[in-house]
């Protein structure tokens, strides 16, 4: 008769659940870095279109007083500075400009705005 090796016995226990853990971690992790590098481009693209309609607004509001057409001079600061001049719109010597910067696709291709009015304050008492 042969002899046959003894059986060991079947271990049941959390061998390898430690990687598990990690790699989901890891997963959570990233997934939370991709999100808020996301957000944050979105906020820093506002930031630009706002102040690009600052700029193009105030640069529109000082061509006013130089006879020059306050919503060309909008148009090319704003482009100067990274955006698209969308409307403008002029009362008297008040210039309203809205532009906006179209995001990477990446992060969807949308596009984000800023609004800004410049011109004279009001008469001084």
């Amino acid at each position: 008769m042969s002899r046959q090796p003894a059986r060991r016995p079947t271990r049941h226990d959390d061998e390898g659940a430690g990687v598990v853990v990690v790699l989901a971690l890891v997963a959570f992790l990233v997934t939370g870095a991709l999100i808020g590098g996301g957000v944050v481009a979105l906020i820093v693209g506002h930031r630009q279109a706002q102040a690009a309609a600052d700029l193009a607004a105030l640069a529109g509001a000082g061509a006013v007083t130089t006879g020059a057409d306050p919503c060309e001079v909008a148009r090319k600061v704003a482009g100067r500075n990274g955006a698209t001049a969308v409307t403008c719109t002029t009362s008297g010597p008040v210039v309203t400009v809205e532009a906006v910067i179209r995001m990477p696709p990446v992060l969807g291709g949308r596009e984000v705005g800023g609004r800004a009015r410049a011109g004279p304050g009001p008469p001084s008492s």
